[in-house]
C-alpha cells in the first residue's frame, strides 16, 4: 500500500504541470494546449496456448490492469483507446470505465497521432498497445527513433509525451510493488 501511494504521488508529482502545460505555437497568435499522450503495453497475457494470437490477461494482468486504473485516477483523461485485441482491451477497461469512457479502437500501423492531438488539444489520452507498437507511437509523436520495443517480460512502462510546439517524452517503469524509475532519453 504504502508502495502504490508513494507511486501515486510520484506519478503526480510528475504530471502535476501537465494538466496546465501550453505552448505557443509559430502559426497562431494565441496559445495552444499541448495533448499529452500516456502510452502503455497491455497487462500480462495468458501464454498456455501457444497458437492462440487473442489471449486474455492472466489473473496477474487483471491486477495490472486495475493497478493502471489507479495509477491514472487524477488523470483528467479524454479518450482510451485500445488495439482490437482481448489483452489490450482488457487491460484498458478499468481505466476506461473508472473515468466513464468507452474504449475506442484503433489500428497502430494506420493510426495519425498528429490528427488525435488535433482532435483533442490540451487533452490527456491513453493508449494500450503492443511491445512494438507502444514505443513506435511514442516515437511517431516525437519525430524521431529514440524507443526500441519493449522486453517481452516486461508490462510496466509508461511513456509520456507532451504533443505540441514543443514536445517532450520520457518513461516510467511502474510495479505495483515497486517504486517508479525514471528514464528519459
Amino acid at each position: 500500500m504504502r508502495t502504490t501511494l508513494l507511486s501515486m504521488f510520484f506519478i503526480g508529482f510528475l504530471l502535476s504541470g501537465c494538466t496546465e502545460f501550453q505552448v505557443t505555437t509559430k502559426k497562431k497568435a494565441a496559445e495552444t494546449p499541448a495533448t499529452v499522450f500516456y502510452l502503455i503495453r497491455h497487462a500480462e497475457k495468458d501464454r498456455s496456448d501457444a497458437g492462440n494470437r487473442d489471449p486474455e490477461l492472466t489473473p496477474e494482468g487483471l491486477q495490472r490492469a486495475t493497478y493502471w486504473k489507479e495509477v491514472f485516477r487524477e488523470i483528467p483523461l479524454a479518450a482510451v483507446y485500445s488495439t482490437n485485441y482481448n489483452r489490450t482491451y482488457q487491460t484498458a477497461l478499468p481505466t476506461a470505465q473508472a473515468k466513464d469512457l468507452e474504449v475506442l479502437r484503433y489500428e497502430p500501423d494506420t493510426t495519425d497521432l498528429k490528427h488525435w492531438a488535433a482532435q483533442y488539444p490540451g487533452k490527456h489520452i491513453l493508449i494500450v498497445g503492443h511491445s512494438n507498437t507502444t514505443p513506435a507511437l511514442a516515437n511517431q509523436l516525437m519525430g524521431e527513433g529514440t524507443y526500441t520495443d519493449i522486453d517481452d517480460s516486461n508490462n510496466g512502462n509508461l511513456y509520456i509525451v507532451q504533443y505540441g510546439s514543443v514536445k517532450n517524452s520520457s518513461v516510467l517503469y511502474l510495479e505495483p510493488s515497486y517504486t517508479p524509475r525514471m528514464e528519459t532519453p
